[in-house]
């Protein structure tokens, strides 16, 4: 029996294929990169002024439900409850424009039926921005 090491060879690594590979993709790089030069980018920046420009709030239909059913729009009470009276009174505030938003805010004490005639007439004329809020009694 042979208890002996036996001498191993060394492990030679040769870098020089690996330094051609290297060489060739910096080469390629080389020959397919282009570069531009910019000078700047124009940018258009808004300008600004102290003076005070007078903002207009945006015009909007509101129409207010008390709890005995009575309609207001804009503050402007109507004369009676029926749906022709209130159509008249919301083409008199928003004329052409179906795109304004319309508000129905109702007491909380209002009849449903109050509120869905409004829903009806709007929809009828054509509004689309439509929300609906309630409000409560003072004493409450």
């Amino acid at each position: 029996m042979k208890f002996q090491r036996q001498r191993r060879e060394e492990i030679n690594i040769n870098l020089t294929p690996l330094i051609d590979v290297v060489f060739l993709l910096l080469i390629f790089f080389m020959i397919t990169t282009t570069f531009t030069r910019e000078s700047h980018l124009s940018i258009s920046l808004p300008e600004a002024s102290s003076a005070e420009s007078p903002v207009e709030e945006p015009k909007s239909i509101e129409i207010l439900i008390g709890a005995d059913g009575q309609y207001s729009i804009n503050d402007a009470p109507l004369v009676n409850n029926e749906p022709l009276t209130l159509r008249r009174g919301i083409l008199k505030v928003a004329g052409d424009a179906r795109d304004m938003p319309f508000v129905i805010t109702a007491d909380a004490q209002a009849q449903h039926q109050a509120v869905v005639r409004v829903m009806d007439v709007a929809g009828d004329l054509g509004f689309s921005a439509l929300s609906i809020t309630t409000q409560q009694a003072a004493g409450e």
